[in-house]
């Protein structure tokens, strides 16, 4: 049996019986238990990764219980590294980026991570607080794929966000 295949199967029987051992997966089926511990030492979330880059206030803890509500895997940013080791860290799906990043230009940040080779093709939503024309135009222009201010609406943050990763999937 084929890894993949093996892991759907540890998988099912894990949904199917939350509770089952280890030992009853391998009797199962039909492999070692060693085997079994290394399949699933091995799976990782396969779902679609949102990182949150700001500096953690409220809107951005409503923010993040929004998209896991809607089963994204959803990380806010460490101060303890700079931006792009941060990105380099998670490797996301999409970043939402506020435009006041832990006293950094988002914008800047933004245009860093649009120029760099490794990051270009990972889709970046800025989030302003001001709702202001020109923060919007400079987000374009700094090379964002969306621009929303705060406070946002669910629906509309929500259906973004799907816009924006089912076009990057392309």
């Amino acid at each position: 049996m084929h890894n993949i295949n093996l892991d759907r199967e540890i998988l099912k029987l894990i949904e199917e019986q939350p509770e089952i051992s280890e030992s009853e997966i391998a009797r199962t089926l039909s492999i070692s238990e060693e085997l079994v511990k290394l399949r699933i030492s091995n799976l990782h979330d396969i779902r679609e990764k949102i990182l949150i880059m700001g500096n953690g206030n409220n809107v951005h803890n409503n923010l993040q219980k929004v998209l896991e509500a809607e089963n994204y895997n959803v990380v806010s940013a460490s101060d303890n590294f700079s931006a792009i080791e941060t990105v380099n860290e998670e490797k996301p799906d999409l970043v939402l980026l506020d435009t006041v990043y832990l006293e950094t230009d988002g914008f800047e940040i933004c245009r860093q991570l649009k120029d760099s080779p490794r990051y270009w093709w990972i889709p970046i939503m800025m989030l302003s607080e001001r709702n202001k024309t020109e923060d919007g135009i400079k987000a374009f222009d700094s090379g964002a794929d969306d621009y929303i201010t705060m406070p946002f609406n669910p629906l509309e943050l929500k259906a973004r966000v799907g816009m924006i990763l089912r076009r990057s999937r392309i």
